[in-house]
């Protein structure tokens, strides 16, 4: 039987591996605000497919959403580009719980620790409404989606939260870089 440090110790390993891969093949490099609007604009049809995929990938590595939110802003506009970002961020962020809850199981849940106690005691309270308030202040931060994953919450209650979490910092964002762009008269 796994320990639940060697869990965490794997799950470490897994996202250092993937950091390492991107990083080394210089992929990493490719995750930048142009080379995202040129993914959207080349692909008209199969572009939000991409847009998601690469979204998910990113989310792995530790790219931070606001990138992939102002390059759908950018390229598609305040409205669809908020649409287009909700949809990649929501499936980026049930990807990484997938894949982290497969690799860490529950080990937050089995961990004989007071702090991890008091904390998953509170999220079992009100799983939905902690996992809103939870998005709502770090939106698809990645740590935040691995915590969540081997945190032992039921996957129905972290797709809800999620879903239900997404939209208001998304919305400010878009009126955000919308301003932004609109202001420095990007486009």
């Amino acid at each position: 039987m796994i320990s639940p440090l060697q869990r965490i110790t794997i799950v470490v390993l897994f996202l250092g591996v993937m950091f390492a891969i991107f990083e080394f093949a210089g992929l990493r490099d490719h995750f930048s605000i142009g080379f995202l609007r040129q993914i959207i604009l080349d692909n008209k049809i199969s572009g939000l497919f991409i847009f998601i995929l690469v979204f998910a990938l990113g989310n792995l590595i530790q790219i931070p959403g606001w990138v992939f939110l102002a390059a759908a802003v950018l390229e598609l506009g305040q409205t669809w580009g908020g649409i287009a970002t909700y949809i990649a961020a929501s499936i980026s962020c049930v990807v990484s719980f997938l894949i982290i809850r497969f690799v860490g199981g529950n080990a937050l849940r089995q961990l004989n620790n007071r702090i991890a106690v008091r904390t998953l005691r509170q999220l079992d309270a009100n799983p939905i409404m902690s996992i809103i308030l939870s998005r709502v202040l770090f939106q698809t931060l990645p740590a935040l989606n691995y915590a969540l994953a081997m945190s032992g919450i039921r996957f129905r209650h972290y797709l809800v939260g999620t879903l239900l979490g997404l939209p208001l910092p998304i919305a400010l964002y878009c009126l955000f870089f919308d301003y932004l762009i609109k202001a420095l008269q990007v486009i």
